[in-house]
């Protein structure tokens, strides 16, 4: 009996021995990505907006790290939100461009791999709120078909040109909401914080939406009064979209933005809203004890834009950088990036570790503990959130359709632009000159054709897009 007594106890002794080694299981954090819609590089206090301030913005900045050389998926709404959700760059991805379908934009394919489906595989619950912009009623590009449990907002772009609308689409169902007084950034927040206070224990992934500060420019009164008169303004008049507004549908084929007197003091005011808003989401984490388990991320889809009265110039949307929205220049691609999780992302850090919006979908599922697909373009940026030595992509690749073929590389220090096929590359030295203003591919011809030969591989063929040199 004896005998028997030590060998258990010795069993007991190896079994401990083995155990102490190993970390307790590690409970995946809620993900809450919140999107703002051509908000630019400059229209955040903690990046340098100067006429009106964004508190809450500014606090997750504090509290988190602000990363300076983020870059958006493509310079236009559609293939931007396609690359962070599927982890492709414009070259691979099915959605390249706006449009492009006489019924709006192209939807994604029930092909496709997203964010949410992997997230979901790993037990995750699955939101999104606000614009989609990937899929109408009845297509397999819907929110629903592509991995998101709860899912309600916008699903065209041109109905999200609309801040009052008179519906919304709940789960592919039409929402009735109040055209007058119903705003769309209000009940976006509204249904944000819903979905965080659901019972339920599983981790969440919110995917948040607002369409601030698309045009058209609008916001409530009691947001336009903290404006109004602070500005010069030149009014946005466009008589032929504000005759047939009440005649229409809000989602019908634009004919425009409605006019704007104060166009702006509606910027100003669009974008305190969404940042008080924001704040309050922030706010409602910790109050439910999630925040230490929650890391919350702020970006944009693209670079500022110039409609409906908007005016980048006026609020150095740019950040001093070349180019809004539409162009391959820094200004058009390079967005705010605030990534905050207490305990896990260093407070009040600065990082100009470059990465991108198809690098969303491997940290997410890094971050949940899951495998990430070999197929993509992106790579889990996991280490750089926690402030550690980070690997990064060799190349950067843009493509746009609109103006024609344009392309554009970032390659370490140096960025490369060809604005039509057979022209010569621009070449740019972001070290020395982040703003652009200096072709130097002629003094330097080796990166030329280092960037020349990426571009023979950069892109696959496509049809609905097609690509030339």
């Amino acid at each position: 009996m004896i005998g028997r007594s030590l060998a258990a106890l010795m069993l007991l002794a190896v079994a401990g021995a083995g155990n102490a080694g190993q970390q307790p299981a590690r409970t995946p954090p809620n993900i809450v990505l919140i999107q703002a819609d051509d908000l630019g590089f400059g229209d955040v206090g903690a990046y340098g907006q100067k006429r009106f301030e964004t508190p809450g913005l500014d606090r997750l900045a504090r509290e988190g790290t602000r990363f300076t050389q983020y870059y958006s998926g493509s310079t236009v709404c559609a293939p931007s939100r396609a690359a962070l959700l599927t982890g492709k760059h414009t070259g691979h991805t099915w959605v390249r461009g706006n449009g492009a379908l006489p019924e709006g934009d192209v939807p994604l394919r029930a092909e496709e791999v997203t964010i949410a489906e992997l997230l979901r595989e790993r037990g995750y619950r699955t939101g999104l709120v606000g614009k989609w912009g990937l899929g109408q009623p009845g297509t397999p590009g819907m929110p629903d078909k592509q991995g998101f449990d709860y899912a309600f907002g916008f699903l065209d772009q041109r109905h999200a040109h609309r801040q009052f609308t008179d519906h919304f689409y709940r789960n592919g169902e039409t929402v009735q909401v109040d055209l007058e007084r119903d705003y769309a950034g209000d009940v976006f927040t509204k249904e944000a914080a819903a979905f965080v206070e659901r019972d339920d224990r599983r981790p969440f992934f919110l995917y948040l939406n607002y369409t601030v500060p698309h045009a058209e420019l609008r916001a409530p009164e009691d947001s336009m009064a903290l404006y109004r008169g602070r500005f010069p303004e030149k009014p946005f008049e466009n008589p032929k979209a504000d005759a047939v507004q009440s005649g229409s549908r809000p989602d019908s084929p634009s004919l425009g933005y409605r006019s704007q007197p104060a166009p702006h003091a509606a910027f100003a005011a669009m974008i305190t809203r969404m940042d008080r808003d924001i704040g309050r989401l922030v706010d409602l984490l910790a109050s439910r004890g999630l925040d230490r388990n929650t890391v919350v991320l702020f970006t944009s889809d693209n670079g500022p834009h110039m409609e409906g009265g908007a005016d980048p110039a006026f609020f150095n949307s740019s950040g001093g950088l070349r180019g809004v929205k539409r162009d391959l220049y820094e200004g058009g691609i390079r967005v705010p990036m605030i990534v905050r999780w207490p305990g896990t992302v260093p407070a009040g850090r600065t990082s100009t570790h470059p990465w991108a919006h198809w690098d969303m979908l491997p940290t997410f599922v890094d971050l949940a503990g899951g495998k990430v697909p070999g197929d993509i373009d992106g790579m889990s940026m996991a280490r750089a959130l926690r402030g550690e030595s980070q690997p990064t992509h060799p190349y950067f690749y843009w493509e746009f359709h609109e103006r024609g073929f344009q392309q554009a590389v970032r390659m370490g220090r140096w960025k490369a632009v060809r604005l039509k096929p057979g022209a010569p590359l621009e070449l740019y030295d972001l070290e020395k000159d982040e703003r652009e203003q200096q072709d130097v591919a002629a003094a330097h011809a080796d990166i030329v054709k280092k960037v020349e030969a990426y571009l023979e591989t950069a892109r696959t063929p496509s049809e609905r897009w097609p690509g030339s040199r």
